[in-house]
């Protein structure tokens, strides 16, 4: 009874902040999708976004705080993405010739720059991008991001270098609002050349700014954008505005958007994502039917924030999604396993009784910060 009423007072809420703006008919929303990710939530501060890539219609938006369903944690809290920003990282350093499939980064526990450490986790080394995407190896972003800002032959300052990279992010939907049908939106933080020049008076290159290649320091993303890039990738390169009014005539929902990426691109990172699931980092929610995927482990004061993007099947996406829990820990730990239900529960209209266990399993589990 409880869990239905939260799921009733969440679509509530939802349909109010919704027709704040024009109403354009019926809500997009799964009402099975918003009643499993509603339980999935209890007890945790986060959200999960779920979009059909074909239409750009959002299928689930379910959100939980310590004083219940607020749709702008997923719509209007940026926070840093983590790893699963090295997806983009890597749709844009492809594009731009900074690396091929076969650029391999040594990467030994992280690497050492004086006296800052970046850590990463035990892998084989070197790696290439699709088993650096895989293994989400942390060196491998740093180092390759870094090399494009301070690329002098391809750019002729470290200005212009900072402003194609975020022109590439930019076109994937990330850095400010997509300005979809609900109110409440926000935008997020892509380091431009005014902004570094401001923050570091002293100057600053690759190297200052290298956390943006992990998707920390100065970047961050709402969950629903992070669920967006997912589509993008999805689609191999296009996506549709986020709605959630069906049968909408409104024009902004109706146009198909291109980025900036190279479409040769998109089958390496495709590749990389579907190592991860496979034999990678996502191994959690490996399955019969195949989904691409990416971890995202975000550091912060306190337990790290559990990240997760996704879509399913590869080559016929239905169902992107993302999945952002605060204090949940790794990736693979929360953020994973509810992404995999989420896209099970709409790929195949049920969940397994191993399923519904890992949904009681996480259902149970309690995060109180």
């Amino acid at each position: 009874m409880r869990m239905l009423f939260s799921l009733i007072f969440a679509l509530a809420n939802l349909t109010v902040y919704a027709q704040e703006l024009p109403n354009d008919g019926p809500l997009t929303l799964r009402p099975a999708l918003q009643q499993l990710g509603t339980q999935l939530l209890q007890g945790k501060t986060g959200s999960i976004v779920a979009i059909n890539p074909a239409n750009g219609e959002i299928l689930c938006l379910a959100t939980n705080t310590p004083q219940g369903f607020d749709v702008r944690q997923a719509i209007g809290k940026p926070n840093a993405p983590g790893s699963t920003f090295k997806t983009a990282q890597a749709l844009t350093l492809l594009s731009e010739g900074i690396v091929t499939p076969e650029t391999t980064v040594e990467c030994v526990n992280g690497v050492t720059d004086g006296n800052i450490k970046v850590g990463c986790h035990k892998h084989r080394s070197p790696l290439a991008l699709k088993d650096a995407l895989a293994q989400s190896c942390n060196t491998w972003f740093l180092m390759t991001f870094a090399s494009m800002i301070n690329d002098d032959f391809m750019y002729e300052s470290r200005d212009e270098a900072i402003t194609t990279w975020r022109s590439y992010m930019q076109s994937m939907g990330l850095g400010g609002p997509m300005h979809i049908d609900i109110q409440g939106e926000q935008g997020g933080l892509l380091a431009g050349a005014d902004y570094l020049n401001r923050r570091y008076k002293d100057g600053w290159d690759g190297k200052t700014i290298w956390w943006a290649g992990m998707g920390q320091g100065d970047v961050t993303c709402t969950p629903l954008q992070l669920c967006n890039l997912a589509v993008t990738i999805a689609n191999r390169g296009w996506f549709y505005v986020p709605h959630i009014h069906q049968n909408t005539t409104n024009k902004r929902y109706l146009t198909k958007r291109q980025t900036k990426v190279s479409p040769e691109a998109y089958p390496i990172v495709v590749d990389g994502m579907r190592l991860a699931v496979e034999k990678g980092t996502a191994t959690c929610i490996k399955t019969t039917y195949p989904i691409c995927g990416k971890t995202g482990t975000v550091e912060n004061p306190g337990e790290d924030h559990s990240v997760f993007i996704a879509f399913a099947p590869v080559n016929d996406p239905k169902i992107a999604v993302s999945v952002y829990v605060e204090h949940g820990g790794f990736g693979a730990d929360l953020a994973a396993p509810m992404a995999g239900l989420i896209i099970e529960s709409y790929l195949k209209g049920k969940l397994s009784s191993a399923s519904e266990a890992r949904l009681k399993r996480i259902e149970n589990k309690k995060i109180n910060k």
